[in-house]
Protein backbone atom coordinates (compact mmCIF):
# COMPACT_ATOMS: atom_id res chain seq x y z
CA UNK A 1 0.00 0.00 0.00
CA UNK A 2 1.65 3.18 -1.21
CA UNK A 3 0.01 5.70 1.09
CA UNK A 4 0.18 5.95 4.90
CA UNK A 5 -2.85 8.25 5.13
CA UNK A 6 -6.34 7.08 6.03
CA UNK A 7 -8.44 6.11 3.03
CA UNK A 8 -11.79 4.37 3.45
CA UNK A 9 -14.52 3.43 1.01
CA UNK A 10 -18.24 2.90 0.94
CA UNK A 11 -18.85 0.35 -1.81
CA UNK A 12 -22.55 -0.41 -2.36
CA UNK A 13 -24.04 -2.52 -5.14
CA UNK A 14 -26.65 -0.60 -7.18
CA UNK A 15 -29.36 -3.25 -6.90
CA UNK A 16 -32.03 -1.05 -5.33
CA UNK A 17 -32.56 1.75 -2.85
CA UNK A 18 -29.89 2.35 -0.21
CA UNK A 19 -31.14 0.78 3.03
CA UNK A 20 -30.47 1.97 6.57
CA UNK A 21 -27.81 -0.71 7.19
CA UNK A 22 -25.80 0.52 4.22
CA UNK A 23 -26.21 4.11 5.36
CA UNK A 24 -24.90 3.11 8.80
CA UNK A 25 -21.78 1.63 7.20
CA UNK A 26 -21.30 4.78 5.11
CA UNK A 27 -21.60 6.92 8.25
CA UNK A 28 -18.89 4.96 10.10
CA UNK A 29 -16.54 5.28 7.13
CA UNK A 30 -17.27 8.98 6.68
CA UNK A 31 -16.74 9.83 10.36
CA UNK A 32 -13.52 7.78 10.55
CA UNK A 33 -12.13 9.56 7.49
CA UNK A 34 -13.03 13.00 8.83
CA UNK A 35 -11.58 12.28 12.28
CA UNK A 36 -8.23 11.31 10.74
CA UNK A 37 -8.24 13.95 7.99
CA UNK A 38 -8.46 11.17 5.43
CA UNK A 39 -10.38 10.40 2.24
CA UNK A 40 -13.89 8.98 1.99
CA UNK A 41 -14.34 7.16 -1.34
CA UNK A 42 -17.57 6.08 -3.02
CA UNK A 43 -17.08 2.99 -5.19
CA UNK A 44 -19.95 1.38 -7.09
CA UNK A 45 -19.71 -2.42 -7.09
CA UNK A 46 -21.82 -3.20 -10.16
CA UNK A 47 -20.20 -6.39 -11.41
CA UNK A 48 -23.48 -8.32 -11.12
CA UNK A 49 -25.07 -6.76 -14.18
CA UNK A 50 -28.17 -8.96 -13.97
CA UNK A 51 -29.15 -7.38 -10.64
CA UNK A 52 -27.99 -3.81 -11.23
CA UNK A 53 -30.74 -1.20 -11.43
CA UNK A 54 -29.90 1.86 -13.60
CA UNK A 55 -31.47 4.43 -11.27
CA UNK A 56 -30.02 2.88 -8.09
CA UNK A 57 -26.67 4.64 -8.41
CA UNK A 58 -28.39 8.03 -8.53
CA UNK A 59 -30.42 7.04 -5.48
CA UNK A 60 -27.23 6.14 -3.57
CA UNK A 61 -25.62 9.48 -4.35
CA UNK A 62 -28.82 11.37 -3.49
CA UNK A 63 -29.15 9.53 -0.17
CA UNK A 64 -25.55 10.30 0.83
CA UNK A 65 -26.04 13.94 -0.13
CA UNK A 66 -29.33 14.17 1.79
CA UNK A 67 -27.69 13.04 5.06
CA UNK A 68 -24.61 15.19 4.49
CA UNK A 69 -22.03 12.48 3.77
CA UNK A 70 -19.91 14.19 1.12
CA UNK A 71 -17.43 11.84 -0.53
CA UNK A 72 -14.02 12.97 -1.74
CA UNK A 73 -13.74 10.63 -4.74
CA UNK A 74 -16.24 8.63 -6.74
CA UNK A 75 -18.26 8.32 -9.95
CA UNK A 76 -19.05 11.67 -11.57
CA UNK A 77 -16.75 13.43 -9.09
CA UNK A 78 -13.61 11.59 -10.24
CA UNK A 79 -10.26 11.30 -8.50
CA UNK A 80 -6.75 9.92 -8.87
CA UNK A 81 -7.95 6.30 -8.70
CA UNK A 82 -10.73 6.47 -11.32
CA UNK A 83 -12.78 4.80 -12.62
CA UNK A 84 -14.92 4.17 -9.54
CA UNK A 85 -17.43 1.78 -11.13
CA UNK A 86 -16.25 -1.81 -11.09
CA UNK A 87 -17.92 -2.55 -14.42
CA UNK A 88 -15.38 -0.14 -15.94
CA UNK A 89 -12.40 -1.93 -14.36
CA UNK A 90 -12.93 -5.51 -15.62
CA UNK A 91 -9.57 -5.82 -17.41
CA UNK A 92 -7.77 -5.34 -14.11
CA UNK A 93 -9.62 -8.22 -12.48
CA UNK A 94 -8.87 -10.63 -15.32
CA UNK A 95 -5.19 -9.69 -15.07
CA UNK A 96 -5.01 -10.55 -11.37
CA UNK A 97 -7.10 -13.71 -11.77
CA UNK A 98 -4.51 -14.88 -14.28
CA UNK A 99 -1.73 -13.98 -11.86
CA UNK A 100 -3.37 -16.13 -9.18
CA UNK A 101 -3.67 -19.05 -11.61
CA UNK A 102 -0.01 -18.78 -12.61
CA UNK A 103 0.97 -18.71 -8.93
CA UNK A 104 -0.96 -21.93 -8.32
CA UNK A 105 -3.44 -20.15 -6.04
CA UNK A 106 -6.46 -20.35 -8.35
CA UNK A 107 -7.67 -22.67 -11.09
CA UNK A 108 -10.06 -23.09 -14.02
CA UNK A 109 -13.28 -25.03 -13.41
CA UNK A 110 -15.46 -26.34 -16.27
CA UNK A 111 -18.26 -27.97 -14.27
CA UNK A 112 -21.78 -27.71 -15.67
CA UNK A 113 -24.72 -26.47 -13.61
CA UNK A 114 -26.06 -30.03 -13.45
CA UNK A 115 -22.73 -31.32 -12.13
CA UNK A 116 -22.57 -28.54 -9.55
CA UNK A 117 -26.13 -29.22 -8.39
CA UNK A 118 -25.32 -32.92 -7.99
CA UNK A 119 -22.14 -32.12 -6.05
CA UNK A 120 -23.95 -29.71 -3.70
CA UNK A 121 -26.71 -32.23 -3.05
CA UNK A 122 -24.23 -34.98 -2.17
CA UNK A 123 -21.36 -33.09 -0.56
CA UNK A 124 -22.24 -29.42 0.03
CA UNK A 125 -19.41 -27.03 -0.76
CA UNK A 126 -16.88 -26.98 -3.60
CA UNK A 127 -13.77 -27.25 -1.45
CA UNK A 128 -10.41 -28.96 -0.90
CA UNK A 129 -12.12 -32.37 -0.83
CA UNK A 130 -14.80 -32.17 -3.50
CA UNK A 131 -12.63 -30.36 -6.06
CA UNK A 132 -10.67 -33.59 -6.53
CA UNK A 133 -13.73 -35.15 -8.16
CA UNK A 134 -14.82 -32.24 -10.35
CA UNK A 135 -13.91 -31.04 -13.85
CA UNK A 136 -11.18 -28.47 -13.28
CA UNK A 137 -7.57 -27.74 -14.13
CA UNK A 138 -6.44 -29.55 -10.97
CA UNK A 139 -7.88 -32.86 -12.18
CA UNK A 140 -7.60 -32.47 -15.97
CA UNK A 141 -4.58 -32.72 -18.25
CA UNK A 142 -3.04 -29.39 -19.26
CA UNK A 143 -3.67 -30.06 -22.96
CA UNK A 144 -7.38 -30.63 -22.36
CA UNK A 145 -7.65 -27.44 -20.30
CA UNK A 146 -5.98 -25.41 -23.05
CA UNK A 147 -8.17 -26.99 -25.73
CA UNK A 148 -11.34 -26.21 -23.81
CA UNK A 149 -10.33 -22.58 -23.31
CA UNK A 150 -9.35 -22.19 -26.98
CA UNK A 151 -12.67 -23.77 -28.03
CA UNK A 152 -14.56 -21.17 -26.02
CA UNK A 153 -15.98 -23.58 -23.44
CA UNK A 154 -17.53 -21.92 -20.40
CA UNK A 155 -15.40 -21.86 -17.27
CA UNK A 156 -15.01 -20.02 -14.01
CA UNK A 157 -11.87 -19.28 -12.02
CA UNK A 158 -11.89 -20.53 -8.43
CA UNK A 159 -9.69 -19.74 -5.44
CA UNK A 160 -7.51 -22.72 -4.48
CA UNK A 161 -7.86 -22.86 -0.71
CA UNK A 162 -4.89 -24.61 0.95
CA UNK A 163 -5.33 -27.71 3.08
CA UNK A 164 -5.04 -27.82 6.86
CA UNK A 165 -4.06 -24.23 7.49
CA UNK A 166 -5.31 -21.52 9.81
CA UNK A 167 -6.05 -18.07 8.40
CA UNK A 168 -5.65 -15.42 11.09
CA UNK A 169 -6.26 -11.68 10.94
CA UNK A 170 -6.78 -8.85 13.41
CA UNK A 171 -10.06 -7.00 13.48
CA UNK A 172 -10.38 -3.58 15.13
CA UNK A 173 -13.77 -4.53 16.60
CA UNK A 174 -13.40 -8.28 17.30
CA UNK A 175 -9.69 -8.68 18.00
CA UNK A 176 -7.83 -11.72 16.66
CA UNK A 177 -10.00 -13.84 14.35
CA UNK A 178 -9.08 -17.27 12.99
CA UNK A 179 -10.61 -19.63 10.44
CA UNK A 180 -9.54 -23.16 9.56
CA UNK A 181 -9.27 -23.63 5.81
CA UNK A 182 -11.53 -26.69 6.08
CA UNK A 183 -14.34 -24.16 6.68
CA UNK A 184 -13.60 -22.17 3.51
CA UNK A 185 -14.93 -23.08 0.07
CA UNK A 186 -13.08 -22.61 -3.22
CA UNK A 187 -14.81 -19.34 -4.00
CA UNK A 188 -15.54 -18.39 -7.60
CA UNK A 189 -13.38 -15.36 -8.42
CA UNK A 190 -14.13 -14.88 -12.11
CA UNK A 191 -17.52 -15.82 -13.53
CA UNK A 192 -18.18 -17.45 -16.90
CA UNK A 193 -19.13 -14.07 -18.39
CA UNK A 194 -15.65 -12.75 -17.57
CA UNK A 195 -16.86 -10.51 -14.75
CA UNK A 196 -15.39 -10.86 -11.25
CA UNK A 197 -17.28 -11.80 -8.14
CA UNK A 198 -17.33 -9.43 -5.19
CA UNK A 199 -14.37 -11.19 -3.59
CA UNK A 200 -11.82 -10.66 -6.35
CA UNK A 201 -12.96 -7.17 -7.34
CA UNK A 202 -13.04 -6.11 -3.71
CA UNK A 203 -9.44 -6.93 -2.85
CA UNK A 204 -8.03 -5.73 -6.18
CA UNK A 205 -9.72 -2.35 -5.90
CA UNK A 206 -8.95 -1.89 -2.22
CA UNK A 207 -5.28 -2.49 -3.02
CA UNK A 208 -5.10 -0.37 -6.18
CA UNK A 209 -7.05 2.47 -4.53
CA UNK A 210 -4.76 2.46 -1.46
CA UNK A 211 -7.63 1.78 0.93
CA UNK A 212 -6.14 1.74 4.43
CA UNK A 213 -9.16 0.58 6.46
CA UNK A 214 -12.06 -1.67 5.43
CA UNK A 215 -15.02 -0.86 7.67
CA UNK A 216 -18.06 -2.98 6.82
CA UNK A 217 -20.92 -5.02 8.25
CA UNK A 218 -20.34 -8.19 10.25
CA UNK A 219 -21.93 -10.28 7.48
CA UNK A 220 -18.63 -9.96 5.60
CA UNK A 221 -16.52 -11.39 8.44
CA UNK A 222 -16.70 -14.96 7.07
CA UNK A 223 -15.51 -13.73 3.66
CA UNK A 224 -12.40 -12.08 5.08
CA UNK A 225 -10.23 -15.25 5.28
CA UNK A 226 -10.73 -15.69 1.52
CA UNK A 227 -9.60 -12.12 1.03
CA UNK A 228 -6.59 -12.61 3.30
CA UNK A 229 -5.58 -15.69 1.26
CA UNK A 230 -5.72 -13.63 -1.94
CA UNK A 231 -3.74 -10.75 -0.45
CA UNK A 232 -1.07 -13.25 0.56
CA UNK A 233 -1.05 -14.93 -2.86
CA UNK A 234 -0.58 -11.59 -4.62
CA UNK A 235 2.08 -10.40 -2.18
CA UNK A 236 -0.02 -7.50 -0.93
CA UNK A 237 -0.45 -6.16 2.60
CA UNK A 238 -4.11 -6.32 3.65
CA UNK A 239 -5.85 -3.19 4.92
CA UNK A 240 -6.94 -2.88 8.53
CA UNK A 241 -10.31 -4.61 9.01
CA UNK A 242 -13.22 -3.52 11.19
CA UNK A 243 -16.45 -5.52 11.05
CA UNK A 244 -19.27 -3.63 12.71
Amino acid sequence: MASSSVRVRFAPSPTGRLHVGGLRTALYNYLFARKHDGDFVLRIEDTDQSRSVPEAEDDIRDALSWVGLAYDEGPEKGGDYAPYRQSERSARYREYAQELIEAGRAYYAFDTEAELDDMREKHGAYDVTTRQHMRNSLTMETDEVEQRIEAGDDYVVRLKVPRQETVQFDDEVRGSVSFDTSEIDDQVLLKSDGMPTYHLANIVDDHLMDISHVIRGEEWLSSTPKHVLMYDALGWTPPTFAHL
